[in-house]
């Protein structure tokens, strides 16, 4: 077992799952199934027979890279009887990886290498990654929870969560909705169409949406949260270095502990606020522009076509 550093499986159309495990020997569990429904009742010897001619079949070890791949023969065009294959793989649990699925989801758990993944059209889940951690889908969600280090992942579609996660942390999805839940570091997460929620934020966020709205709970971090269309609503437990919020279309709701030293610069349709404590400068129904005990910590809240609400606690 200790022996494998390394691995590398692909399959054309199933699932892949990989477990870390501190000890015991590693294995490799091939699971066949047929198309469409296609395979149903089939004897062992019928299967192995189509498997033959379908697809080239790999589990060995090489070098310390554990290897399970399956790929289509290359002139296979039988598609409608078509064999699924997937695999699932217990390896020791600082190996690193390279998995890949053109259909099928993925799950990695209990790893601390360097992992690298991608499928084409399924989900990804992952839970208890310690390291370097970078995968996309073409289409899936992905849910991340109880990783830490440097986090990188990608949907064209689907929804993100990430759960009890540290350290440097990117997620980007084109079309879905954004959660994070008890998440701290370096964290930059975007979506092109869906909303972000988040609660218990420590560390510094960068998140943006073009339409969807932001919705940021119990924050202790530095914050910059952009929307073109929806509403941001904000909570922030304790200050970061900054607050920049900014919206195109909707309204912002923001609330900040008191007495801190801050430098406002705010703007909107309308802008209402609490008490602003030892306040130096300008404010009218517009906008805000001065400081509040004594300057420090730059406050910017841009509401370009929607209202502003301010308050302190």
């Amino acid at each position: 077992m200790a022996s494998i550093k390394q691995l590398e499986t692909k399959t054309s159309g199933g699932n892949i799952s990989v477990s870390g495990q501190t000890s015991g020997e590693a294995r490799v569990e091939v699971y066949i199934h047929g198309n469409n429904g296609w395979g149903e009742g089939l004897s062992k010897e019928e299967i192995q027979k189509r498997l033959d001619e379908q697809f080239d079949l790999t589990v060995a070890v090489e070098g310390g890279t554990l290897k399970a791949i399956a790929r289509h023969k290359e002139h296979f065009d039988n598609w409608n009887h078509s064999l699924s294959i997937s695999f699932r793989i217990y390896v020791p649990e600082s190996v690193s990886s390279e998995v890949h699925t053109s259909g099928g989801n993925i799950s990695l758990s209990d790893l601390s290498g360097t992992e690298n993944f991608g499928t084409s059209g399924g989900n990804m889940s992952i839970a208890h990654l310690t390291g370097k951690i970078d995968g996309s889908t073409s289409g899936g969600n992905v849910t991340i929870s109880d990783s830490k280090n440097d986090i990188d992942l990608r949907t064209s579609g689907g929804n993100m969560h990430a759960t009890h996660c540290e350290g440097t942390i990117r997620m980007g999805t084109s079309g879905g909705n954004l959660v994070l839940e008890d998440v701290k570091g370096d964290i930059h997460a975007t979506t092109s169409g869906g909303q972000v929620e988040g609660q218990d934020i420590a560390g510094e966020l960068r998140t943006s949406t073009s339409g969807g709205n932001i919705h940021l709970g119990n924050l202790s971090c530095s914050l910059s949260a952009s929307t073109s269309g929806g509403s941001i609503d904000v909570d922030l437990k304790t200050m970061g270095k900054y607050l920049d919020l900014s919206n195109s279309g909707g309204n912002i709701s923001v609330a900040m502990p008191q007495g801190l030293g801050m430098s406002l610069t705010v703007s909107g349709e309308r802008v209402h606020t609490s008490k602003l404590e030892n306040f130096s400068g300008d404010i009218d129904k517009h906008s805000i522009a001065g400081t509040m005990n004594g300057g420090g910590i730059p406050v910017k809240v841009r509401g370009s076509g929607g209202n502003v609400e301010l308050s302190f606690r």
